[in-house]
């Protein structure tokens, strides 16, 4: 369940905290053929399953950017945010991606919030940093330091 906040002072005292697990998400074949589509990153790791059986991973994984870009959905399960006008994705301090995703494995988020400070026109930026874990495990998907701003 969402940690749900509002207003700018709200997502100032989030500072420090540590926002849980989203739930598991299972990476499938058709997740990865459709992100092959749209960024047209067509390698056989990713979307030729009989080939890749024979591959260094066993089997399909899914692109690396695709595991970044879910953060997106997974993190909205872990923050409501209310009573801002704007929330825009500032960036990224840093990103790795220390094991592949095999298709078929499920992921879940992690995220700490690092810090939130005010920035000019009335706003906050939010540094988090987030863990893209993989189901049984030890080493996760992704990690990355990111940066949204909210204004009020």
């Amino acid at each position: 369940m969402a940690i749900s906040v509002t207003g700018l002072e709200e997502l100032r005292r989030l500072s420090g905290r540590d926002l849980g697990a989203s739930d598991w998400l299972e990476i499938t074949q058709a997740r990865v053929n459709t992100f092959a589509d749209a960024t047209d990153d067509h390698q056989w790791i990713h979307v030729d399953p009989e080939r890749a059986k024979l591959g260094p991973f066993g089997g399909p994984i899914a692109h690396g950017y695709l595991t970044l870009s879910l953060m997106i959905p997974l993190f909205t399960e872990l923050l409501d945010i209310q009573g801002v006008k704007m929330s825009i994705n500032y960036g990224l301090e840093k990103v790795r991606f220390p094991s592949p995703v095999l298709v078929g494995s499920k992921v879940r988020l992690l995220a700490h919030v690092t810090s939130v400070e005010d920035v000019k026109g009335n706003g906050v930026q939010m540094a988090m940093n987030f863990t893209v874990e993989i189901d049984g495990s030890d080493k996760p998907a992704c990690v990355a330091q990111v940066i949204y701003r909210h204004y009020a």
